[in-house]
């Protein structure tokens, strides 16, 4: 008898076959994977240009245009692309918009081909997704979890500076600050969200990819720039009483979770807790129906807002400013 141990079959018909979970997600991870680069900027300090700051970046386009947030490129114009094959690109930034978090970059030499895009607004509670990221160059680093909750609106700091990203996704699948700008797909392989990692408070969230968020990808590509107006609270979802429900028909308002200090939502009156029921006297259910409001030619005019405070309805005047460029 031999004292040592046979060696593992290593040969195709020794290998096990997956089970429907794993193979989805090493698929998902394959075809990603290659896809998804590792994004370093560059900020100017005392003494020149240098890298700093670390994310993640998804090609989206034959012709070499990338997402991923806002946050991870900050005021940064250029930066350095490294994907999981080896190979590095420059970049520089075509635009960002920091209420939805998403920014649009362009390489400067050729990239993998795109993934596919898909629409967030199929997506399902429950539903199984795959996160796929590049933090500090470490290619290929695959999450997956399920959709945890849709139409999240959570603040998120950045130092001193106070934000709402409206419209969130959030997932269970583990992120941590190098994933922001990921990748976060379907079963199927399709990009359905940007992962961002600011919110904390132990949440995976992600910006979706809908109608929303194209229109601000395509104005990006266009302008480099989205000018928008801004409300400044963040809220969720919730059931209204069962007397207003019987009385108005719906099911649904916005229940207000924070009001950022003097923004037009706090000028107006409006505070954390409040139940918002409808804005410009159109139902409002969850963020997108407000982001939905936030366009251009809002700027500097009246939002009239219908709130539940406690028992009383509460009607409030809300002079939208613009969302200041540097937030």
């Amino acid at each position: 008898m031999s004292g040592t141990p046979p060696e593992p079959d290593r040969s195709a018909a020794g290998q096990p076959e997956l089970d429907p979970y794993s193979r989805t997600v090493t698929e998902v991870a394959a075809e990603l994977t290659p896809r998804v680069a590792a994004l370093q900027v560059l900020r100017r300090g005392r003494g020149g240009w240098f890298a700093s700051g670390t994310g993640s970046a998804v090609v989206f386009t034959e012709d070499g245009f990338l997402l991923t947030n806002a946050h991870v490129v900050g005021h940064a114009d250029a930066g350095t692309l490294a994907f999981g094959d080896g190979t590095t690109a420059p970049f520089h930034t075509i635009g960002a918009d920091p209420l939805s978090d998403l920014a649009v970059l362009r390489a400067d030499a050729a990239t993998p081909p795109p993934v596919r895009l898909g629409d967030a607004a199929a997506l399902l509670v429950g539903q199984l997704v795959v996160a796929v990221g590049n933090p500090l160059g470490l290619a290929g680093t695959v999450t997956a979890g399920v959709v945890s909750a849709l139409g999240r609106s959570l603040p998120a700091r950045t130092g001193t500076a106070t934000r709402i990203i409206d419209d969130v996704i959030q997932t269970d699948a583990a992120l941590n600050p190098g994933n922001s700008g990921g990748a976060l797909a379907t079963a199927a392989g399709e990009v359905v969200a940007i992962t961002t990692a600011v919110a904390g408070n132990g949440l995976g969230l992600a910006v979706p990819i809908n109608a929303t968020s194209r229109r601000i990808i395509t104005t990006l590509l266009s302008d480099g720039r989205i000018r928008r107006a801004y409300l400044g609270l963040a809220g969720v979802p919730a059931a209204l009483p069962p007397a207003l429900r019987a009385r108005t028909g719906r099911k649904d308002g916005m229940r207000v979770v924070e009001v950022v200090p003097g923004a037009p939502a706090a000028r107006a009156g409006l505070r954390a807790g409040d139940l918002l029921l409808t804005a410009a006297g159109q139902p409002v259910a969850d963020a997108q129906a407000l982001q939905r409001l936030m366009l251009a030619d809002a700027i500097g005019r009246p939002l009239a807002l219908t709130a539940l405070r406690g028992e009383a309805l509460v009607d409030v005047i809300a002079t939208l400013a613009e969302l200041p460029a540097d937030d």
